[in-house]
């Protein structure tokens, strides 16, 4: 990519358009349950090739996000810049979310720099919407695993809203749900300890969804690797 195309979403937005595949295109609901209306079947990998490209463009990303199609969405979340985001944006962007990829790339990629995040897990736990409720458990896990000085109180906090979202049987939420818990049981001992109360009463339950949580939490965590690196990571705050 040329770098005066850099600054014009018409050449991004044609680039990404002669990177696709179709049969990428038919992989992405077939077997990796991406499903969106507009894609070009663009491998994740010339995508990222693109977004280092480009390098931070703010701007240029909210154009690429306006535009509707999931791989221009994709590279937005890569060159935006965490300074420049808002919680308005942030919104904005979830409300447009139609499958998890897009979904976990914000999260993971972009919206864990970003100051308004404790807000955004709080706020958007309660939506009744599939892709705004994953995006809160999906941004608390990315947090948790990026996060690897800051304390452990505002992540215990929040196990309780985990503890609530336990029941939700829609496969996308439960899946966050389960992966911002067993990230956050990773982060120091006594996020395991408390991780692991909270993992251990739904094994119990008479609802399937939350005993699929349970289990699925409490296997990963009981891991020694696990332990030793929520050991590992106390042992180095302190220092």
């Amino acid at each position: 990519m040329s770098r005066l195309s850099r600054s014009d979403v018409a050449a991004v937005l044609s680039e990404l358009e002669g990177l696709g595949n179709k049969r990428v295109r038919e992989d992405m609901g077939k077997r990796f349950g991406i499903h969106t209306d507009k894609a070009w079947g663009v491998r994740m990998a010339d995508m990222q090739k693109v977004s280092k490209a480009i390098g931070t463009d703010h701007q240029l990303a909210q154009q690429l996000w306006k535009s509707g199609w999931y791989e221009a969405r994709m590279v937005a979340t890569m060159i935006a810049d965490p300074k420049q985001v808002t919680p308005k944006e942030m919104d904005a962007w979830c409300e447009d979310f139609d499958n998890w990829a897009i979904c976990d790339t914000a999260c993971f990629k972009l919206w864990d720099q970003v100051p308004h995040t404790w807000d955004k897990v709080a706020m958007w736990a309660t939506s009744e919407e599939e892709f705004i409720k994953r995006a809160a458990f999906a941004l608390l896990a990315s947090v948790a695993l990026h996060d690897k000085k800051g304390p452990d109180k505002p992540y215990l906090e929040l196990l309780p809203l985990c503890a609530k979202a336990a029941n939700d049987e829609r496969n996308f939420v439960k899946k966050a749900v389960s992966w911002a818990l067993r990230s956050i049981g990773a982060r120091s001992n006594a996020c395991h300890a408390a991780t692991l109360v909270i993992a251990t009463e739904p094994c119990g339950s008479a609802n399937a969804t939350e005993r699929w949580i349970g289990k699925d939490v409490l296997r990963d965590i009981t891991r020694p690797l696990v332990m030793e690196r929520a050991a590992k990571r106390d042992k180095r705050r302190r220092c």
